[in-house]
C-alpha cells in the first residue's frame, strides 16, 4: 500500500515527530505508514487523516488503485460533528 501522508503533512508544515505526538504514536510508526511498510488500524488511519484533514481515501492507496488522483490545492479544513 502507497500513502500521501508525506505530501499533506508537509504542506501542513508538520515533521513526521509532530505527527506522531498528535495521533498518539512513535516517530517510527509514522515513517514505516510513509514508506508503506505499515497497515494502520482504522482508528490511526482516521487519525491520521483526520490531524492532516484528508480523509482515508485521499492519504492511502491501495495496490489495485491507480496512483493518477491530483493533490487538493490546499487542504480543506474539516468539520467533526461530536455527538
Amino acid at each position: 500500500m502507497n500513502t500521501r501522508i508525506k505530501e499533506y503533512r508537509t504542506r501542513l508544515t508538520l515533521t513526521q515527530d509532530d505527527l506522531a505526538k498528535k495521533v498518539g504514536v512513535r516517530r517510527e510508526t509514522i515513517v514505516f505508514l510513509e514508506q508503506g511498510k505499515y497497515n494502520p488500524s482504522l482508528k490511526l488511519a482516521h487519525d491520521v487523516a483526520t490531524t492532516l484533514n484528508a480523509t482515508i481515501d485521499e492519504l492511502f492507496i491501495f495496490d489495485d488503485e491507480p496512483e493518477t488522483a491530483e493533490l487538493p490545492e490546499k487542504p480543506e479544513s474539516r468539520v467533526v460533528l461530536e455527538d
